[in-house]
């Protein structure tokens, strides 16, 4: 027989921890049901198994230390002539990779409820200021007549004839023995014989909850507000789940946004925009007026601060932003050509001037 201690691959000195991790990547590898008809394979696990057994036990791994395989000849060591009775020694690792051994559970498992998620509308008047929003949620909510239980009251859950109330059930694969999930209980080991009237013994009903929502000023379009314990609930003793509340902005009739900038369209002549004029600007909260200085050109931005949409954290305020579009008239009287061709006429004659002269102009 090898030594134990490179058949798993670890130093003399390994602590428990290292031995069963060595020895659970063997059984991986080695484990008759992924090597069908491999006997070398076959005889690899049980050497592995026999020291692992021997090593996970102090007082045996003590032994082995001091005089060798010798020291425990005549020792119990589970039987290694048996399938069976090896998976019975390491029921609790097999567990972890082929559901061999027994189940530990005893009722149903905690299930946590699942998120919602409801779209809620606002206006920027809304945004600017912050709003309360009523809101009407359907979910699932705690059955109260069982109180989640999905039992009928006065009735309890019964062990399950198919297992025997292990969860799992057994079945004979030539020198193995396989352990599967119960398909009557579901791996829960108990089943409901006399299932709640109120929810059909699934532990929750429908219902459709009322709730205010505070919406902070300055959110923004996609923005996710998360409420915990809002969404549907749990079952069997499980969490609720958590209600998201995302945000969509509706279409304004007078601004467009930039960021957190508001954009408002104006349209003028060319005569305002040549000999300036002052103007009316709508804001969310009223009215401002706004000075346009003379010869504005088409697609000229104004500033008008602190009248945009708020920051979320510091509530300050971004602007509005004024944008000129000059207008072309189309239809002349006979006494506007007049004076445009006149208008024509004279800047024929003027000479041509730069942008130095009409900044000097206006000064």
């Amino acid at each position: 027989m090898p030594d134990y201690y490179e058949l798993l691959g670890v130093p003399r000195h390994a602590g428990p921890e290292e031995i069963k991790s060595a020895y659970r990547q063997l059984a991986l590898k080695y484990h008759p049901d992924r090597n069908p008809g491999n006997k070398e394979a076959e005889e690899k696990f049980k050497q592995i198994s026999e020291a692992y057994q021997v090593l996970s036990d102090p007082e045996r791994r003590q032994l082995y230390d001091l005089y060798g395989e010798a020291a425990l000849h005549g020792m119990d060591l589970g039987g290694f002539g048996a399938f069976d009775d090896l998976f019975r020694g390491f029921g609790d690792i097999f567990e972890d990779f082929f559901s061999f051994g027994r189940s530990r559970r005893r009722g149903p498992t905690p299930q946590p409820g699942a998120d919602l998620r409801h779209q809620v509308t606002l206006t920027l008047e809304e945004v600017l200021r912050g709003v309360d929003k009523e809101l009407f949620i359907t979910r699932r909510a705690t059955c109260r007549a069982c109180q989640g239980s999905g039992i009928q009251p006065g009735s309890q859950r019964a062990v399950c004839s198919r297992c025997q109330g292990r969860g799992q059930v057994a079945s004979q694969r030539g020198m193995l023995r396989v352990f599967t999930t119960c398909p009557v209980c579901r791996g829960e080991g108990t089943v409901v014989s006399q299932p709640c009237g109120a929810c059909r013994g699934s532990g929750t009903v429908r219902e459709e909850k009322k709730m205010q929502v505070r919406i902070p000023p300055g959110v923004d379009e996609g923005t996710r507000l998360r409420l915990r314990g809002e969404g549907e609930a749990g079952r069997f003793g499980g969490p609720p789940g958590d209600l998201y509340i995302e945000i969509r902005l509706a279409p304004h009739p007078l601004f467009t946004l930039k960021g957190k900038n508001l954009v408002y369209r104006v349209t003028l002549s060319f005569v305002m925009a040549a000999l300036g004029t002052e103007i009316t600007v709508p804001t969310l909260e009223g009215e401002t007026r706004l000075t346009i200085p003379p010869g504005t050109q088409n697609g000229a931005v104004f500033t008008i601060p602190g009248q945009g949409l708020p920051e979320v954290r510091n509530h300050h305020r971004a602007d509005l932003l004024v944008e000129v579009a000059l207008e072309t008239p189309t239809h002349l009287s006979p006494r506007q050509q007049e004076l445009l061709r006149e208008f024509l006429r004279l800047e024929q004659e003027s000479p041509p001037q730069t942008s130095q002269d009409r900044r000097r102009r206006n000064q």
